[in-house]
């Protein structure tokens, strides 16, 4: 064989090795998940089902079932906004997308204020919840209300001083949003209704019962609420631990890590 043919058929060769690894690659990231899973993600204050935008995509290209809903009165549902809308109206929001849809073995994740939500959820859905994950969540006591900061204590006294049911968003830096997005997430919040602070929640402890249970600690958003909640439940040995390095909007900045926690959770 003539060194010329020599060196063409070795070069098709490689191409098609390389072609087929390619192909190999793309085949095993498109791979379901081998156990399939429903998960109900919670969104915190201001923001939306549209933040988990990303999270879902990648769950569902693996082939799990998500549900992002939206609590009343924020994102599409600010249309909703009222007086009457209280922390025991966005509980029964996500109770009521788990009756309707019939789910059973959900992972439930509420972030930020969401843990507010999926706590009260537990109390009232708990046979159907196998494992449950505070995403850099709130994780109120029994009696206690929603008023977690100097910022929104302050907020919330002007909005009921000017007679007003709800307070504005805050900029995503104040959340330490990537910079890229964060003109997108100040384009997509909404204002925050008040009535969701100022009554106390009722708890059992139902989340504590939940098989699974799990808390992810944003590391680059200070929040000393969090950092005490991540504190005590890391020398629990019940619950699971993780920490990853970006603001406090994980699905926004990390999506691909916390696909790959949320599954390694659920």
């Amino acid at each position: 064989m003539a060194e010329n043919d020599r060196r063409a058929v070795n070069a098709t060769r490689r191409a098609l090795l390389a072609a087929a690894a390619a192909s190999l690659a793309v085949q095993a990231r498109a791979q379901p998940a081998a156990r399939p899973r429903t998960f109900v993600l919670v969104h915190g204050a201001s923001q939306g089902g549209w933040c988990w935008r990303r999270v879902s995509d990648r769950l569902e290209r693996r082939g799990h079932k998500v549900f992002t809903p939206t609590l009343t009165g924020l994102g599409e549902r600010s249309h909703l906004m009222s007086r009457e809308v209280d922390l025991e109206m966005h509980i029964t929001d996500i109770v009521n997308v788990i009756k309707w849809e019939s789910l059973d073995d959900i992972v439930l994740v509420g972030h930020s204020y969401g843990g507010w939500v999926i706590s009260g959820v537990a109390e009232q859905m708990l046979p159907v919840i196998s494992s449950i994950v505070f995403l850099d969540a709130f994780m109120p006591e029994n009696g206690q209300r929603g008023l977690n900061s100097e910022r929104s204590k302050a907020e919330i006294a002007r909005a009921l001083e000017k007679g007003e049911f709800s307070r504005p968003p805050p900029p995503a830096t104040t959340w330490n949003v990537n910079q890229k997005d964060r003109a997108w997430v100040d384009a997509k919040q909404t204002a925050q209704p008040i009535g969701v602070s100022l009554k106390p929640i009722k708890l059992s402890g139902a989340r504590d019962r939940v098989k699974k249970k799990t808390y992810i600690r944003a590391t680059d958003y200070a929040n000393p609420n969090f950092d005490k909640f991540y504190a005590r439940i890391k020398a629990n040995p019940a619950w699971r631990t993780y920490e990853v390095a970006c603001g406090h909007d994980v699905m926004i900045d990390m999506p691909e890590r916390l696909t790959e926690i949320l599954e390694e959770v659920a």
